[in-house]
Order: C-alpha cells, then structure tokens, then sequence
C-alpha cells in the first residue's frame, strides 16, 4: 500500500508492536487505563507543539525555538502582576499574554526569514537564544508559582474522564488537519514547500504566507505553554527544554518530509504517540534514560533514511514519465 494511507498504516503497526512490548515486558500495568492517560498526558504538550512545526517543515522551513518560546510564554503568563490582573479580571488574560508572547515571537521569526532573507535554521537558533535567556532575566531565574486558583483548576480538570490538556491536544490536531488539508492556506503551504519559485509565479504571497506560519508556531508555543503551567502549576526558564527536538523528531517520524512539499497532521500525532509510548515503556522497566535516547536516535535515522528513499524514487518516477504536448 503506497500513499498517506500506507505511510499511517506503518506507524499504527509500530504503536501497536510498542503497545505488545509494554503489554509483555509490564503487564496488565501497561494497559490499565491510568497509564494509557499517563502516556496521552505526556505527549499532549509536545503534540501541540509538533502540530505547530509540521506546518513549518511543510513549508521547507524548520523553527529551533518552540522550546524556548514555551519556556518564555510559560514565565510572562507565570508573572505576579499578570496573575494580580487575572485575579481582578478573569484568568482567560494569562491565556491571552501567553498566546501573544507566542505570536510576537512567531512574528519576529517569519520577519527575520521572509524579509531579512536569513536562513531558517540561523533565524531561529538566534531565537532560542534570545527567548531562553529573556525568560530567565524576567524571573530571575527563580520558578514562578501559579497561584490562580481559576486556571489550574480547568487546566488540572477531567471532562467525560479524560485530562483536558489531551482535549487540548485533540482539537488541536483536528484544527491542524482542517487547516492543513481542507483550506486555501494548506495547500500554499504544500505549494511553498515543493516549489517556493513557481508559488510565488502562481501569484502565491509566499513572504507573508512564510510569516504567517511562523506566527502560527510560535501560537502553538503558546498554547503548549499553558498547558505545561497547568501541569507543573509553575512558570520557569527551563519549561520546554529541548523540546523543538521531540518536536521535530515527531513530525519527521509521522511522514512530513524535511525538504517540504508534504506534510501530514495525523502521522504527526501518531509519531508523538510513538515516542511517548516508547518513553512509558522504558519507565515502566526502569530502564536507563541513555539507552531511551539512543533507541529515539535508531528511529529518527531509520524515518530519514525512509524519506530519503521515499524521494529518491520519486525522482526516478518522475524521469521515467514521458512528456505530454
């Protein structure tokens, strides 16, 4: 089976193979329901996340900053005078502080890139720099406690038995699909990543497109945020550390290919789903974090060199394609 549909059919038989493992080597434990909540909680903050970027890599483009943007949005809707103003208004404004915090830096990023001409890769490590040590001035390098009693209890709150920040992670995956694959903005965005020359001879706005994918990254940080507030009811500097790594892995692992042109929402969330299986899987056999991030290295190499052959033959398909009059 060739297509999308194959591709997501590789990686469910890989969840499934993962879900065995950790049936056979920890049992029922495994599978109990509470662990299979452990395991969609700890990949809901990088699932939003990694929604974000595959957006980004379709469009041939990547972002190093995610992480450190999280971190950033997590200590200015942390700050006390943020929190007293929620307190008086409504806590939905540490929501917003925190989305802007993330738009703003999006926002910097697409301009830097689009309109500066700076490589995406240079744009954004300067990014992960910046934001990284702008959190750490704001707090002073201390953790700020959340204390607004509103916001963790619907972050920290359960509908129909399931945490909301996994609810969080499903609209936000859903959203992301929509976007992706039923909008005009989707499909430049593919456009771009195959051939930014020819969007932009369609009459595609490619600079302000490029912007506006940034912008929605760097708002996905944002959400993602939120949502580590509201599970470590804290703000700090070190929230999302080396997260855009996870991040990217996910997204190269679910399909979406590194030089852009093709990008996929639901092997997203399965890749994410991958690696936090493979995780609770090591935690349940209290098994050493070393050898963890040495089997993540063996996959993201293996969906590489998968890409790497996936193009190749593309390529070859494509000569062997006779010219039409």
């Amino acid at each position: 089976m060739h297509g999308p549909a194959g591709r997501s059919l590789g990686l469910v038989v890989a969840l499934v193979v993962l879900v065995l493992i950790g049936l056979v080597t920890s049992g029922d434990r495994f599978t109990s329901s509470e662990n299979m909540l452990v395991i969609l909680r700890h990949a809901s903050i990088i699932g939003v996340l990694s929604i974000g970027v595959t957006f980004v890599i379709t469009a041939g483009g990547i972002d190093l900053s995610v992480g450190s943007v999280l971190g950033l949005t997590s200590v200015v809707g942390s700050l006390t005078a943020v929190q007293a103003a929620a307190s008086e208004s409504t806590w939905l404004l540490m929501v917003v502080v925190s989305l802007l915090v993330g738009a703003v830096a999006g926002l910097i990023n697409g301009v830097i890139i689009a309109y500066g001409n700076v490589v995406a890769f240079i744009a954004t490590l300067a990014t992960l720099v910046a934001a990284r040590g702008l959190a750490e001035i704001i707090s002073e390098r201390r953790t700020l406690l959340v204390t607004n009693t509103g916001f963790t209890k619907f972050m920290r709150a359960d509908f129909l038995g399931v945490p909301v920040l996994v609810w969080i992670f499903a609209l936000a995956a859903a959203a992301g699909w929509f976007l992706l694959n039923r909008t005009t903005f989707g499909r430049r965005t593919v456009a771009i990543g195959g051939n930014l020359e020819a969007s932009r001879l369609a009459g595609i706005k490619v600079k302000r497109h490029i912007v506006s994918l940034y912008v929605l990254v760097g708002i996905a940080a944002g959400v993602a945020g939120l949502m580590m507030m509201g599970r470590t009811t804290s703000g700090t500097s070190t929230h999302g550390y080396l997260y855009e790594l996870d991040a990217i892995a996910a997204v190269v692992v679910g399909g979406t290919l590194l030089v852009g042109g093709r990008g996929t929402i639901m092997g997203t969330v399965l890749g994410v789903l991958i690696f936090s299986t493979l995780t609770n899987v090591f935690t349940q056999n209290n098994m050493d974090t070393s050898v963890q991030a040495l089997a993540k290295g063996a996959i993201i190499v293996l969906a590489v060199l998968l890409q790497q052959r996936f193009a190749s033959g593309k390529m070859r398909r494509a000569k062997k394609q006779p010219l039409k009059a």
